[in-house]
């Protein structure tokens, strides 16, 4: 009886710890978003000179940039899952209290706005986000929530994948 007991005991530790990791986000980086043997994503235009950043800052009225690749493969395995992955906010809708609560999120800085916008496979369309103030816009942030595979057009560029918020939160290095 008391062996019968430890292995129950055990069973229900180890069923704990695994539903405990089944709640986890799986962390995403952007390579994990596009399908292998499809082609890489082109490098983003570098911004060298940053004494006219304010100057590009200002630019963001102008027309967008045509996009590099939409409708670029994704991987189909990813619709449904929790995720988590970091990014960059492109603002799509900006609320009374100035806070960003629908964006593209993007590999790097600038990109849909400075930049011609990435493969549409490197664009995450993100809805329902708790806020983003605009002032914070600059900096990189981890998105997490449920990832679905999913076109969305927008006057930026298309997304490829979609992401329902549960969390945004200041990017902050997890290191291996």
């Amino acid at each position: 009886m008391k062996k019968v007991s430890l292995a129950l005991g055990l069973f229900l530790v180890l069923l704990a710890s695994g539903s405990a990791l089944a709640g986890e986000p799986r962390t995403l980086t952007w390579p994990q978003l596009i399908p292998e043997g499809a082609p890489p994503p082109p490098p983003p235009v570098p911004m060298h000179d940053l004494s006219k950043l304010a100057d590009t800052l200002n630019a963001e009225s102008a027309p967008a940039a045509k996009q590099q690749t939409p409708n670029a493969p994704v991987v189909q395995a990813l619709d449904g899952q929790q995720v988590k992955l970091p990014g960059y906010v492109v603002p799509l809708d900006v609320a009374a209290d100035g806070e960003v609560r629908e964006f593209l999120l993007v590999p790097y800085y600038g990109a849909c706005i400075h930049v011609p916008p990435p493969p549409s496979n490197q664009i995450v369309y993100v809805h329902d986000a708790k806020g983003v103030k605009m002032d914070e816009l600059y900096q990189p942030f981890w998105v997490t929530g449920k990832i679905s595979v999913k076109a969305l057009d927008s006057d930026l560029a298309q997304a490829g994948y979609q992401l329902k918020a549960d969390e945004v939160a200041p990017y902050e290095y997890e290191g291996q």
